[in-house]
């Protein structure tokens, strides 16, 4: 797998999402099926991990993912770039002495579940308006200096936010949402990290499955599924989303390829600092997201797409109904 730069990070260019086996997506497997997940994307060339310190507490508890996939990674820790994320909340700095002991509590905490002395890349999950995000990137700045994580970021902000943050310590990535459906963060953030030298790593690039072709009117979310107020997901905008699904099963047809991967392929063709990281619990789907990496577009190909896409109306976009600091 080619690799792509975030930051001073290099990471395979694309990288998986690990809260599918703790949270969101239904039932979880077995720990044993998860941890053999992880070691067969490393196998093909995924050297980029996302996690959480939330992720599990929904049906298990706090670090739940972070625990399981320390376990996976142990064998090979050194050799992948591993990301994990923190919630401030408002009272906390004030019970800890500072803001920074605060945050130093948290990444510590995570790097005991996650059976490591550094983290590579540790990201503020969501910015507390009542804690500014100049402040947090002071703590993180020392935290580099220190040793304890060799870079930082922060999870859907404006740009505004970002880059008043990357004035204090400069970020290595932007995590947020991003895909055909999805696309309002190409207007600024996205430019404005390559423009930087910030990687933008994008959450949900098959648009919480829809991209796939696999979710119909019929499916049900059931339990711990996030997709229950997704709002692509509801009967209406499943059903009115159809003509953007027949245009990539075109190009997938065409290509020998599946709906997720040429959705993948698009994305790894249009920007060189944008690294998707698509999240699954099912072994057969990770490896059918990875193997996009191989599933390359022409300039033609890509061309006539893109302007394929721009004419399609999205209906139930996501970014559109949260707000950003």
């Amino acid at each position: 797998m080619k690799m792509r730069e975030i930051g001073d990070l290099k990471v395979s260019e694309m990288g998986m999402g690990c809260m599918g086996f703790s949270h969101g997506y239904g039932a979880v497997p077995e720990e044993s099926y998860s941890i053999s997940a992880i070691h067969q994307a490393y196998n093909v060339g995924c050297t980029f991990f996302d996690t959480a310190e939330g992720y599990g507490r929904q049906m298990f508890d706090m670090g739940h993912n972070e625990r399981l996939v320390g376990k996976a990674l142990e064998p090979f820790r050194k050799d992948v770039v591993l990301a994990t994320k923190l919630h401030i909340d408002t009272k906390e700095p004030e019970k800890d002495g500072s803001l920074y002991h605060t945050v130093k509590r948290h990444l510590i905490a995570s790097m005991d579940k996650l059976r490591t002395d550094y983290i590579d890349l540790y990201y503020l999950h969501r910015v507390n308006p009542d804690i500014p995000v100049e402040d947090v990137a002071e703590c993180m700045g020392r935290l580099i200096k220190e040793g304890l994580i060799r870079g930082w970021g922060v999870s859907q902000l404006s740009a505004k936010t970002m880059m008043r943050a990357h004035a204090v310590t400069p970020l290595t990535a932007v995590q947020s949402i991003y895909s055909m459906m999805e696309r309002n963060f190409e207007k600024d953030i996205i430019p404005l990290c390559e423009e930087n030298k910030i990687g933008f790593v994008a959450f949900s690039p098959i648009a919480s499955g829809y991209l796939s072709g696999k979710v119909n009117v019929d499916t049900k979310f059931e339990g711990d599924d996030v997709r229950k107020w997704v709002p692509q997901m509801k009967k209406e905008n499943i059903i009115a989303n159809k003509p953007l699904l027949e245009i990539i099963s075109d190009v997938a047809s065409r290509k020998g390829a599946t709906n997720a991967q040429i959705s993948l392929a698009w994305m790894l063709h249009k920007y060189p600092h944008v690294v998707p990281i698509p999240g699954s619990k099912n072994k057969e789907r990770i490896l059918e997201n990875l193997e996009a990496c191989n599933v390359s577009l022409t300039e033609a190909e890509f061309c006539d797409l893109e302007m394929a896409l721009n004419q399609v109306t999205v209906h139930g976009q996501r970014s559109e109904i949260e707000e950003l600091l």
